[in-house]
């Protein structure tokens, strides 16, 4: 005897069970994953959508994507991503291929390479600046009047 109609050796259409992928959301500004407060991290960090570190990280982080370090974070590391959002404590070098935001009460030490930045009034920032249009890998742009 069937069940509801349909035949024994038919499969389901649809699986019992959901991944673990099936539920990470993919909307814009939605952290993917976290590094809590307490944690401590040390290696070389590789990811694609945002990600989030409220704790202490120390090594390298690469990513095309958003990275957000929360106050009260710790990070020593050499920084490459897409957008990096600095509320907490930087020392290492930062390079994003969009964007660089330092939000109060974010303190760097560290030389920053961004085509744009952002900085709130009272962030702490010791280091150089950099900013050209690292993203396209076109070189320097051309001086004022002269053709490309």
């Amino acid at each position: 005897m069937a069940l509801l109609g349909g035949k024994k050796d038919e499969a389901p259409s649809k699986p019992l069970f959901k991944r673990e992928e099936d539920f990470v959301s993919t909307r814009p500004g939605e952290v993917h994953t976290l590094l809590g407060k307490g944690s401590e991290f040390e290696g070389k960090l590789t990811f694609e959508g945002q990600v989030r570190i409220d704790g202490k990280f120390n090594g390298q982080i690469v990513t095309k994507d958003v990275l957000v370090i929360g106050d009260g974070a710790r990070v020593q590391a050499e920084i490459q991503a897409g957008t990096v959002i600095i509320n907490g404590t930087v020392e290492g070098n930062v390079r994003a291929t969009q964007l660089i935001e330092l939000k109060q009460p974010g303190r760097v030490k560290g030389n920053l390479e961004t085509p744009s930045l952002s900085m709130d009034r009272g962030v702490i920032f010791e280091g150089s600046l950099k900013m050209e249009n690292i993203g396209k890998g076109g070189g320097n742009p051309p001086a004022p009047g002269e053709k490309k």
